[in-house]
């Protein structure tokens, strides 16, 4: 069963992937944020793109999230999810994406990065599977590789991992034990 319509182009470029970089804000949250009176921020993760995330580490693949903004939110789901990998407050999206790599020990076709705006561009240009989700701005569209049926924070992510295991078909294997 194909669940996913690709190009033979995009399947080529999902086979070689063992790392998933993710933008947060926009990416893994609907991109809005929440500041309470006493300055605490907040936000809304979608537990599906957790579980995704956690099939997709169960399945070997190395992951990071690189955010442009410094968040103990971000702190608590990396840990919650067991990305150990977390680079926050980075004004050089390019300068940090190097540093994981080479922490990875992955080639650029080896990594997928998700991104939803203009200064993910430079790390969308680099890496082998090029993703924005469905809310992304339209400038990306040059420079991705697929585009989410769904939104930054409603389930994107979720979509992506599904769509990585299918297509390495690991996905009934990862799953076997809920269908029993």
């Amino acid at each position: 069963m194909d669940k996913f319509k690709l190009q033979d182009e995009q399947r080529q470029r999902l086979l070689p992937l063992k790392g998933l970089i993710m933008d947060v804000d926009g990416v893994l949250t609907d991109g809005r944020i929440i500041i309470n009176d006493r300055g605490e921020e907040s936000k809304n993760f979608h537990v599906r793109d957790g579980h995704g995330v956690k099939l997709l580490k169960r399945s070997g693949f190395q992951l990071a999230l690189l955010t442009g903004r410094q968040s103990r939110v971000v702190e608590h789901r990396a840990k919650e999810l067991g990305i150990d990998t977390v680079f926050q407050k980075v004004h050089d999206k390019i300068a940090a994406y190097q540093q994981i790599k080479l922490k990875f020990a992955l080639k650029d076709e080896q990594i997928c990065y998700v991104g939803d705006d203009l200064v993910d561009i430079p790390v969308l240009r680099k890496v082998g599977f090029a993703v924005t989700v469905a809310d992304g701005i339209p400038e990306l569209d040059h420079y991705i590789h697929w585009r989410s049926r769904y939104p930054g924070g409603g389930g994107a992510i979720r979509e992506l991992c599904e769509l990585i295991l299918w297509t390495q078909q690991s996905w009934d294997q990862l799953t076997q034990r809920y269908f029993g």
